[in-house]
């Protein structure tokens, strides 16, 4: 009899995150076909050992694969094994994770980047419960529970014809589909204290501090596009980085990437980069005579002659811009941050540096960072 086996831990209590509980117990006890939607770092893995390790078969082998780690070719034998001697390098018998899963779960990992002609060969399985390993004649008998995981949208890409409309149907017998972090956001103060504590664990200090009101509130106006997984990697940040281990952490760094050297062509945090400054060069001027006519004045910023303050002109221009976006979205930092292409710590961030923070004035300021939370 094999040791007991708990489900992995799911942390959270929002209503979303509840309601996903419920659905995987509901549907843990099937013999079916599973699919599991949903964006990256959400904790799709921990969502399939979940339906395994409640099931019938949590004694059972319970297996993984990443289909976008490998090529067609090596993805094919990874699944149904193969013979010695079915190809070039094939020295002996490989034996597949569908054999290896017999009487268990297979998880199939971004299932979506699966070729067509693998989806025809896992379709058969599931249909049948049978499979020949690449180069071999003979049919291989199996019970395994397949569980896929994506973050794709498989309905539109069966009917673009890159994925098999007939998988799908089998695979979606039940859908589980994961709230993103920023349709929780009930959960960011549990998830990051439970990521604070174990990291000061692991650092071997005696507690863990906590986070300033401060803190918090910039974790619960991100919108997380990373899911569970940024906001695991940006508390261990914090908390690595915090200069009094005793005391609440007070500064927040979501972009690891953000430095002064940044090369300029790395956005991937911030899909609209601010747009340049331009100065509209002087329109062509018209000679009708032999006297010559005085350019006409540029249309852009008027720009100083001979010496000057550059980092003190960059630096009134940017407090001018800032304040016209607080004024212009009534003082909501969050949309005054989206209206200059900044997401909002950096947004707060200038506030800081230029110390604006003390003019943000007018009702809608206890509102900051709630309209970015969408669920």
């Amino acid at each position: 009899m094999s040791p007991a086996v708990s489900p992995p831990s799911l942390i959270g209590q929002a209503p979303s995150f509840l309601g996903l509980m419920e659905h995987v117990s509901q549907a843990a006890p099937l013999n079916r076909p599973t699919l599991v939607i949903g964006e990256r770092g959400t904790g799709k893995e921990l969502v399939a050992a979940r339906l395994h390790y409640l099931s019938p078969r949590w004694d059972k082998p319970f297996v993984k694969l990443n289909c976008a780690a490998l090529s067609d070719t090596l993805l094919e034998t990874e699944l149904f094994g193969h013979e010695a001697g079915s190809f070039t390098g094939a020295a002996k018998r490989h034996v597949g994770r569908f054999e290896l899963a017999d009487g268990g779960t297979l998880f199939l990992d971004e299932i979506a980047t699966a070729t067509l002609r693998v989806q025809e060969k896992i379709l058969r399985v599931i249909e049948y419960g049978e499979f020949e390993r690449v180069g071999g004649n003979t049919t291989i008998q199996i019970d395994v529970r397949v569980v896929g995981a994506t973050n794709a949208d498989l309905p539109r890409l069966a009917d673009q014809g890159k994925f098999r409309a007939d998988l799908l149907d089998r695979l979606s017998f039940d859908v589980v589909t994961i709230p993103p972090m920023r349709a929780r956001p009930e959960d960011i103060p549990i998830l990051a204290e439970h990521f604070g504590v174990a990291m000061a664990r692991e650092l071997g200090r005696p507690f863990f501090g906590g986070f300033s009101n401060d803190a918090m509130q910039q974790m619960l106006a991100y919108d997380w596009p990373g899911n569970v997984r940024e906001l695991k990697n940006v508390v261990e940040r914090a908390v690595y980085r915090a200069a009094d281990p005793e005391s609440p952490i007070t500064d927040i760094h979501f972009d690891p990437f953000q430095s002064p050297w940044r090369p300029k062509q790395m956005s991937i945090y911030n899909d609209a980069a601010p747009a340049p400054i331009v100065i509209a060069a002087p329109p062509p001027v018209s000679t009708p005579g032999p006297a010559a006519v005085a350019p006409a004045a540029s249309a852009g910023p008027s720009l100083p002659e001979g010496p000057c303050d550059f980092l003190g002109l960059v630096a009134d221009y940017e407090k001018v811009l800032l304040r016209n976006a607080l004024e212009r979205n009534q003082f909501h930092q969050k949309r005054a941050a989206t209206d200059l292409g900044l997401n909002y710590h950096q947004f707060r961030g200038y506030l800081r540096k230029y110390g604006l923070l003390e003019r943000r004035h007018g009702p809608r300021e206890a509102d900051d960072g709630d309209e970015g939370e969408e669920g």
